[in-house]
């Protein structure tokens, strides 16, 4: 008699099938071979940095955002004013998602975080967040020189080379 288990299959042996799908995710065809991926995009070596960028400008954001309560709530508080510039400043900083790309978009993003050091007059706490997110726009950065530094000197791998037939 067999146990329930033993007779159902598991991951482990679905990953053992060879009709199941190829490691990448494509179906194999009759020879049990993956059909070849197409071609992609070009090899860009900071792609994956400006999704840093991007994803740290989101969270600045959200952190904008979460600061309207603190402002409301604290001392004597902030009128529709003041929520209207926090408000400007998060859509800003998410509007500068799309100009990461960009030879100015370092420009524009100090810029943006100027601006959230000034908010200070708002609420301490809205300046605080901008020295917070300036120092971390300010490691960026170095890393950003540095990943450049070492690609240009060839200490970082190059692109991936196409497998031959």
């Amino acid at each position: 008699m067999t146990s329930p288990a033993a007779a159902t299959p598991g991951p482990d042996d679905a990953a053992s099938d060879s009709e199941g799908p190829v490691a990448d995710g494509s179906a194999p065809d009759q020879s049990g071979q993956a059909p070849p991926r197409p071609a992609g995009r070009p090899y860009d070596p900071e792609r994956g940095l400006r999704g840093v960028m991007s994803a740290t400008l989101i969270l600045e954001s959200i952190a904008v955002l979460l600061s309207i309560p603190v402002a409301v709530n604290t001392g004597g508080g902030v009128g529709p004013v003041g929520v209207g510039i926090i408000l400007l400043l998060a859509v800003l900083l998410i509007l500068a998602c799309r100009v990461v790309a960009r030879p100015y978009a370092i420009q524009v993003i100090l810029g943006l975080q100027a601006f959230a050091i000034a908010c200070w007059f708002i609420t301490p706490t809205l300046g605080v967040m901008g020295i917070v997110f300036t120092i971390a726009w300010g490691v960026i950065l170095w890393f950003r020189a540095e990943f450049r530094r070492r690609l240009a000197a060839g200490t970082l791998p190059g692109p991936p080379q196409p497998s031959g037939p």
